[in-house]
């Protein structure tokens, strides 16, 4: 199988830019264990909307927007108003050929072109032979595969210890399928080719007549079209790097891509040879956003700028009135959009309660081994490094010795149900055995019981001055120097559902798609310690000695909230534990029903519960679908305001940051900011591309490998979110905006920040995220208008502007 093209010779090292550049675009996937949203437009964000748009439709047909219906039934309903498009024109970062807002309306009015997609080889084969090649190529890789990247899920281990290369090369070169398919030889092919996956590479290239300017998004297309197996490939890519280290898989799979190019292309060259060199000369053309491209970002950044005046108009509702006397509690809850429900109920049901928002990691970087287990999670955001250990392991070696009797009992009993050789043994033997637990959840009637590991504990444990550090540096980054209640509840937060893969994904973000009560666990142990108090006091902390810091777990599922008081001396803090618990249940009912007037067919807040053990509900909860802005700010400018369960909240005084050089604002924009931006870009792109950035119809999900799903039986893994996350069988529930970030604090800080960070400030020039300072009064006042300049938010603006376009 041999491949005549011209004589092009590319050396190694710019083969290996090319690869590396492919690489970082593509977006890393995290397996279900630890499942984390993450920005699908992760490698992109350097360009604008439209630039994206580019490049996404020649590799792949994806669109970056909604249908310009979508934005056609806004304008209509005067959701999007002509205020809203005069200002997306003037801040338009391209030269759009339109003058005014009524040539806008008819843009937007007309059809746009067909996105112009370059063919693989596989695919021009398939257009030449009739033969799916594309398909095969997606089944054949997928196969092997799910069983190389397997986290415990295959009863049968594939074989350990070799690069992916090297694996799948010693599968594919047995695996007679594409030769059966039609592939001639494909097999010796395989087995002939070089053991270097660069070498393998740079021939193919060669073959296949590639000059350096074509590899870019050529490379890039070959990744995407392997799907989430290329993304888990990033992870462990993006894993390695934040060690330090380094990993080659995603450069093994660009190589098992291309060596499947490369043999189709040879067998086939007489029939698409002319086709493939035009698709060659395309790749090599610089990437511009088109017309049609430009006029659907305008689009876009309108209906963006119509939700920040409906936030805008919120905020500047009045004040309610503040009460100085000491607070009954002060409740600590995370920062996601689910959270500002509850907070928002929790305040009305007695309004001496103040709440606060904070990352659901509590500021501690932890590395945390559970009772009776030797697997380490990494509760902690996943742009970051574990700083600390800890463990539940307890005291009694004797119940840690019986768990793991018990778990591997379970997981023993689990592969022997499964097993091939018992398998239809064990149904007609032990079937009748399980039709009570099948009544049981079938009816919804089994516990669901919540994280209860004996209380965590640093491990090995911390020292004093290490101790006390980390508490002064928690509580100024929340904000709480003073003013301390009887009783502070710290609220970790996660979701208690079944029959879900994408469990994990419902759980903190900010933990690492764990649940947050280890963390605040830590949080109270330490903020507990006498010793800490007292450093405290040295660093201008007075924590009062009544003050009781309690562990909790918010349970976003059903709103209801479970207190870890057993982990502290709690005596004389009795009444008060007693009374918070009947106002967080009465917190939790106004929630739920509040919740229940979005969900599908849910009749009133008990429905909530239920919604938790039904297998088949496909949607327990909306998680964070419908979020759209994120705030830094004192609470007294959200509280008593709705925000609909919509808003990142994060409690902050630039005042008390501002003596100390704006360190916790700096933490804020850099790693609290940069998280909730992935989660709304994933709810976004799963919205607007669901086919390349959705993880398809939940009904017909099958897990492969413990990592990812399938939709079906086949084909290549899918990442991002169910289709039943962002829609609710009818319209959609998420609208695919993105993120407006409003905090209170100097413009100049703010610059600053971003003048140090790059990766950060290109979100902000490039308005994959909006960001606004806010005033002394809580109203959005100044808009960052990119390349560090700000812009007043004043009605004077959007006349300006009208005049300017007109």
């Amino acid at each position: 199988m041999k491949a005549d093209t011209k004589n092009i010779s590319l050396d190694l090292q710019a083969l290996k830019t090319a690869g590396d550049a492919a690489a970082r675009q593509i977006p890393p996937l995290w397996p279900l264990a630890s499942y984390v949203a993450v920005n699908p437009f992760l490698g992109q964000t350097n360009g604008t909307l439209a630039e994206t748009g580019a490049r996404l439709a020649r590799v792949g047909g994806i669109p970056v927007t909604m249908p310009r219906s979508w934005y056609l039934d806004r304008i209509a309903a005067a959701e999007i108003k002509d205020d809203d498009l005069a200002a997306a024109l003037s801040a338009s970062p391209h030269s759009p050929k339109l003058g005014h807002v009524a040539a806008l309306k008819a843009a937007a009015a007309e059809e746009p072109s067909a996105l112009a997609t370059l063919p693989t080889v596989a695919e021009l084969a398939s257009r030449a032979s009739g033969i799916d090649w594309p398909g095969i190529v997606a089944d054949r890789v997928g196969v092997w595969a799910g069983g190389y990247f397997d986290r415990g899920q295959a009863l049968w281990v594939a074989p350990r210890g070799r690069s992916a290369w090297s694996a799948w090369r010693a599968y594919a070169s047995h695996d007679l399928t594409p030769e059966i398919m039609g592939l001639d030889g494909f097999a010796a092919f395989v087995a002939d080719a070089a053991e270097k996956p660069t070498e393998v590479i740079a021939r193919a290239v060669e073959r296949l007549g590639l000059g350096e300017a074509a590899l870019a998004t050529y490379f890039h297309q070959l990744l995407l079209s392997l799907g989430a197996w290329a993304q888990f490939a990033r992870y462990e890519l993006w894993r390695a790097e934040l060690a330090e280290g380094s990993d080659t898989t995603i450069t093994d799979l660009l190589a098992i891509r291309l060596l499947w190019e490369e043999a189709l292309f040879a067998q086939h060259e007489t029939a698409i040879g002319d086709e493939w060199a035009a698709t060659r000369t395309a790749h090599e053309a610089a990437i511009a956003p088109t017309e049609d491209g430009i006029v659907d970002e305008i689009l876009q950044e309108a209906a963006e700028r119509a939700a920040q005046r409906g936030l805008a108009d919120t905020l500047a509702g009045p004040a309610p009135d503040t009460n100085e006397d000491r607070p009954a509690i002060q409740a600590a809850f995370c920062i996601d959009v689910r959270s500002e429900v509850f907070r928002r109920a929790l305040e009305a049901v007695d309004p001496s309660t103040r709440t606060l928002g904070f990352a659901g990691f509590f500021g501690l970087f932890a590395k945390h081994r559970r009772f009776a287990s030797d697997v380490e999670e990494l509760r902690l955001p996943v742009l970051f490094n574990p700083t600390v250990t800890s463990s539940s392991g307890g005291d009694n070696e004797a119940d840690d010795l019986a768990a793991r009797y018990k778990a591997r009992a379970k997981r023993a009993w689990g592969r022997f149900k499964l097993a091939a050789v018992s398998s239809f043994a064990f149904v007609e033997a032990m079937g009748p055995v399980y039709i009570g637990k099948l009544v049981r959840d079938g009816l919804g009637l089994s516990p669901t019981p919540v994280p209860n590991d004996p209380p965590p504990r640093f491990d090995p444990e911390l020292d004093l001055e290490t101790r006390i550090g980390a508490a002064e540096t928690v509580l100024r980054a929340m904000s709480l120097t003073d003013g301390f209640a009887r009783v502070v509840l710290l609220a970790g937060h996660g979701a208690n559902v079944v029959n879900n893969p994408h469990a994990s994904g419902l759980h903190c973000g900010a933990c690492g798609g764990y649940s947050g009560e280890v963390n605040a666990r830590l949080l109270a142990g330490l903020l507990n310690d006498g010793e800490v108090r007292e450093g405290l006091v040295g660093r201008g902390i007075t924590v009062p000695e009544d003050t009781l810091f309690v562990a909790a777990l918010h349970d976003t599922t059903t709103d209801r909230v479970t207190l870890y008081d057993r982990d502290v001396a709690a005596d004389a803090h009795a009444a008060d534990l007693k009374q918070v618990r009947q106002w967080l249940e009465a917190a939790g009912k106004v929630t739920r029903g509040e919740r229940a007037l979005r969900l599908p067919r849910a009749g009133d807040e008990r429905d909530i519960g239920m919604r938790a053990r039904d297998w088949a509900e496909v949607r327990p909860e909306w998680a964070l679908a419908g979020c759209k802005a994120f705030i830094a700010a004192p609470r007294t400018r959200t509280a008593g305001r709705s925000l609909e369960g919509r808003a990142f909240l994060h409690d902050y005084d630039w005042k008390q940051d501002g003596e100390r050089g704006f360190g916790v604002l700096e933490l804020i924009m850099t790693a609290p900011v940069v998280v909730a931006s992935w989660i709304s870009l994933q709810y976004y792109g799963s919205t607007v591309a669901p086919g390349t950035f959705g993880s398809g119809n939940k009904l017909l999900h099958n897990v492969v490998g413990g990592i990812g799903v399938l939709e079906g039986n086949g084909g290549n893994m899918r990442a991002g979110l169910p289709w039943q996350s962002v829609h609710d069988g009818e319209d959609y529930v998420h609208d695919p905006l993105r993120l407006s970030v409003c905090i209170e604090a100097p413009r100049e800080a703010m610059t600053d920040i971003l003048e140090r960070h790059e990766g950060v400030r290109a979100l902000f020039d490039n308005r994959w995220l909006h960001l606004f300072a806010m005033d002394g009064e809580g109203r959005l006042a100044w808009r960052y208008a990119g390349d560090l300049e700000w812009e007043p938010v004043e009605p004077a603006t959007v006349a300006r502007r009208l005049k300017a376009v007109a």
